[in-house]
């Protein structure tokens, strides 16, 4: 008897449409900017993530490279899902809130 392998929710939400005006795919938010990769801190407000950038900095002074870090908040389309720890990609886009102005695009 075979088992029915049932796909993982990423993919699963990979591939729905979603009516959230504010996705980039599947809505009409049209993106621009930079791109950063960051790992999500907290996803306790709805469809809004804080994500944490790391990053290095020169010294002139020492010649050396000391770490940064920058806290960006993000907005979750209803086709994705995203937990804290996970590793994203997000795209500049127009402002959303007061704080959000970035998507989330893988």
């Amino acid at each position: 008897m075979a088992k029915e392998i049932t796909p993982s929710p990423e993919k699963k939400a990979s591939k729905t449409e979603c009516a959230d005006r504010r996705c980039p795919k599947h809505g009409g938010l049209k993106t621009h900017g930079r791109i950063f990769e960051g790992v999500v801190s907290s996803t306790k407000a709805p469809s809004t993530a804080s994500i944490v950038i790391s990053f290095h900095r020169k010294v002139p002074k020492y010649e050396r490279l000391e770490k940064r870090r920058s806290k960006l908040h993000v907005h979750i389309p209803a086709c994705r899902t995203v937990k804290e720890g996970d590793r994203i990609k997000i795209m500049e886009t127009r402002k959303l809130s007061k704080t959000k102005n970035f998507v989330i695009i893988d």
